[in-house]
C-alpha cells in the first residue's frame, strides 16, 4: 500500500476548536447536522435506553473534544472516562468540563438530548450531570503497549467509539490492530457502541487534509468477528450533507459484545 500523504489526527493533530466549528456547531450553514449529532444522538439514546448497557465504568474514545453522544449514558454508568491522543484536545475538552469562559457551546445538543429523553425543561441539568459523570480525561498513545502508559484504568463495562478508529488508522490492517488495542480495555463479556463513517478517505480541518481509513460495513464486521465480538445491532444511514470537506458516503451505528471464553 502507498504511504499516506495526508496528515494523521493522532500524530499531527489539529486545532480542536476548528473541528468543532466545522462539524459540530449549531450554525445554520453547518452541513453535518444529521451525521454529527441528530442521527448518532438518537441511536446512542435508544441503545442506552434499552437497558442492555449499564455498569460502573464507561470508557469513551472519540475524535476531538466531543461529548454530545454521552448524555444518554448518565443514568446507566457510575463514571465516564475519556481517552484523547493530544494535550490540545484535552485542554479544549476541559474548558467545557470545568465550565470555563470560552468553552464550546454544546447547548444545541443538550436541548436535543432532553427532547429525546422527554425532559425538555432540563437542558442545564443534562450538562451539569455529564460534567459530573466525566471523572477522568486521560491521554493515550497508540505506539505504547499500554495505551495510557503508567496511568492504570479500570476495565470498562462498555467502550464507546465515535469516529476515532478511522481517523487514527492509515489502512484497514491498522484499523484492526487499533481496535484490538482498545478492546483490551473492556471487561470479559463487556459491550461496545460504535459510530463511524463509511468509505471515507479524507476530511478537512482548518484548511488541512487529514487521512481517514477507508472501510465498509463488510470490513467492519470482519474486524469485530476476528476479535471475538458478536454484533447485536448494526444500521447504516446514507449521507445527507452537501460539502467537499469530507468524502464519506454513509454513517454506521453498531452495538456488540465480547464473547467470553468457556
Amino acid at each position: 500500500m502507498e504511504p499516506v500523504s495526508n496528515k494523521l489526527y493522532h500524530v499531527h493533530g489539529f486545532h480542536s476548536r476548528n473541528l468543532l466549528d466545522t462539524y459540530f456547531s449549531s450554525k445554520p450553514e453547518m452541513p453535518f447536522t444529521h451525521e454529527a449529532f441528530m442521527y448518532p444522538m438518537e441511536k446512542f439514546h435508544n441503545a442506552f435506553s434499552s437497558g442492555d448497557f449499564r455498569g460502573d465504568v464507561l470508557i469513551d474514545i472519540s475524535t476531538g473534544p466531543i461529548i454530545h453522544h454521552l448524555y444518554a449514558a448518565l443514568k446507566y454508568f457510575r463514571e465516564i472516562i475519556l481517552l484523547k491522543p493530544s494535550d490540545h484536545c484535552i485542554v479544549e475538552l476541559k474548558k467545557w468540563t470545568d465550565s470555563r469562559t470560552g468553552a464550546f457551546d454544546w447547548s444545541h445538543t443538550s436541548i436535543l438530548a432532553t427532547e429525546l429523553a422527554g425532559e425538555s425543561d432540563q437542558c442545564e441539568e443534562k450538562e451539569i450531570g455529564l460534567r459530573a459523570a466525566i471523572k477522568h480525561v486521560v491521554k493515550f498513545n497508540l505506539n505504547q503497549e499500554n495505551l495510557t502508559g503508567s496511568i492504570g484504568l479500570p476495565q470498562a463495562d462498555c467502550l464507546v467509539f465515535c469516529f476515532i478508529l478511522g481517523s487514527t488508522s492509515k489502512d484497514l490492517e491498522e484499523f484492526g490492530r487499533n481496535f484490538k488495542k482498545f478492546s483490551k480495555l473492556l471487561k470479559p463479556g463487556g459491550r461496545i457502541m460504535y459510530y463511524g463513517i463509511l468509505n471515507c478517505t479524507f476530511y478537512m480541518v482548518g484548511g488541512e487534509k487529514f487521512n481517514h481509513c477507508k472501510y465498509n460495513e463488510s470490513d467492519f464486521r470482519s474486524v469485530l468477528s476476528n476479535e471475538g465480538f458478536v454484533i447485536t445491532h448494526l444500521e447504516v444511514s446514507q449521507r445527507k450533507a452537501e460539502s467537499d470537506l469530507i468524502d464519506f458516503d454513509s454513517v454506521m451505528f453498531c452495538t456488540a459484545y465480547k464473547e467470553q471464553k468457556i
